[in-house]
């Protein structure tokens, strides 16, 4: 399976970026099947560092509704990535 299938997009929040600058983590939405050690493949093969674990937990998809019509989003999955001492992967350079 294709690297780029399996890491859907990297994650951009506070906590996202608190996490990034004391513990060195960080946050992917990824493909809903994929495992652990899939994912730590991908990671390292995108971004050629080093991952020393990974987390995974399922986002379950929040309810919405406008009017009278309800609806829900879709359920997704979230890996939280711990790079080994060292390593670093910088999405927004020079921004």
């Amino acid at each position: 399976m294709n690297p780029y299938d399996i890491i859907r997009k990297p994650l951009n929040t506070e906590k996202t970026n608190v996490q990034q600058e004391l513990y060195n983590m960080v946050s992917f939405e990824v493909l809903k099947t994929a495992n652990r050690i899939q994912i730590k493949d991908s990671i390292e093969e995108i971004f050629k560092v080093k991952v020393e674990s990974v987390r995974t937990m399922q986002v379950k998809g929040k309810r919405t509704q406008r009017g009278r019509i309800a609806g829900k989003k879709k359920d997704w999955k979230k890996a939280i990535v711990k790079l080994m001492p060292g390593e670093k992967i910088d999405f927004f350079e020079g921004v």
